[in-house]
């Protein structure tokens, strides 16, 4: 059996979500100045692949309902230019700013299972 690193992908995951919040609130922030461009990070996806966690089956029973897939995202390059020719768009940079907000509640609340989980398997175990 091998180990579970669910701590540690939520950590990973957690930096991750703490550079693309820095990243949408310097978009936010430079929204007027003028030839400002955009910026974003890649998808939490290639990091893991860069870190070498990729994401796997580890059971046959996991995941496998039929038409189950990922759900792929377009990059969204016609974004609206503002009167100063910044490529920023706020709305754009609010919808972001609620994902990384929703993935960050996610995230605590897997951990905070994860943790409970493994107190009631040491409590019933001893």
């Amino acid at each position: 059996m091998t180990g579970v690193y669910l701590f540690d992908l939520a950590s990973l995951h957690g930096r991750y979500l703490s550079v693309r919040q820095s990243a949408i609130a310097g978009n936010v922030a430079n929204a007027n100045t003028q030839g400002y461009q955009a910026r974003d990070t890649v998808p939490f996806a290639q990091v893991l692949a860069r870190a070498g966690t990729d994401m796997a089956q580890t059971s046959q029973v996991h995941v496998s309902a039929p038409g189950l897939g990922v759900a792929t995202r377009k990059d969204q390059t016609g974004w609206d230019v503002l009167e100063t020719s910044s490529s920023v768009s706020l709305e754009q940079e609010m919808l972001k700013a609620s994902e990384v907000s929703r993935q960050h509640n996610l995230d605590i609340g897997v951990v905070r299972s994860f943790d409970r989980m493994l107190k009631l398997a040491v409590r019933s175990g001893s």
